[in-house]
């Protein structure tokens, strides 16, 4: 876990794309996608159905790792608008046990705008938690600080003649985006257009490796 300090709070960035808020006891995840390879399957392309399973690997462990009493899952948290029915009975239980022992807040995206029932926790369009805005998608007109979702930042270098990937935070002055934790989530280059639209012409890319916070400025 490495120091990452935004809008005045110290956050601890996870190299599984997540983040931890100490103060809170609030774990911050994005783009889960509960549900992706059953939705490509209805369509006839079939990935490892493995992917909530994977996901939900993660999260717990994390909540054991940073002892969090709290989770925030910043919006697309189901792939689609029937994803939550599809869960499968192993994955609904676990899913369950950790919206009911935690106080768990799910973000609406736009993948999961549909969702009729979600599996516990409860449900807003977005939440502000002492000055920072937690949103699905960043609006790059608000000034205020916000942690978002929804791009699924991905850091791509060559190096050596090798060309390398990583998941990554996309950071400025007022915006933080954070990487998809989901198991079966794609991304988004880092220095996108649209990224560097809504985070500004300050913004760098924040890779958390070992016991550093690499910086990769995206002007």
């Amino acid at each position: 876990m490495v120091p990452l300090s935004f809008a005045g709070h110290d956050f601890l960035a996870l190299p599984e794309a997540a983040l931890f808020w100490p103060d809170r006891g609030a774990l911050l995840v994005a783009d889960l996608h509960f549900e992706k390879a059953s939705w490509y399957a209805r369509f006839g392309q079939f990935l490892p159905p493995h992917d909530s399973q994977a996901t939900l690997d993660v999260i717990e462990a994390l909540v054991a790792r940073t002892g969090a009493r709290a989770v925030f899952s910043l919006g697309d948290s189901f792939h689609d608008s029937d994803g939550a029915a599809r869960l499968d009975a192993k994955a609904r239980n676990r899913l369950i046990s950790l919206t009911e022992r935690l106080d768990w807040t799910w973000i609406t995206g736009n993948h999961d705008a549909g969702v009729t029932i979600m599996p516990g926790g409860r449900r807003v369009t977005e939440a502000e938690v002492e000055g920072i805005w937690l949103r699905h998608e960043a609006e790059p007109g608000d000034p205020r600080p916000e942690i978002s979702g929804h791009f699924h930042p991905k850091l791509r270098l060559s190096l050596r003649g090798r060309h390398v990937s990583r998941r990554c935070f996309v950071g400025s002055a007022t915006k933080l985006i954070l990487p998809a934790l989901g198991a079966l989530t794609g991304g988004l280059d880092a220095g996108n257009g649209e990224i560097r639209r809504v985070v500004g012409p300050d913004a760098a890319a924040l890779v958390p490796v070992a016991d550093r916070l690499l910086r990769f400025p995206l002007s």
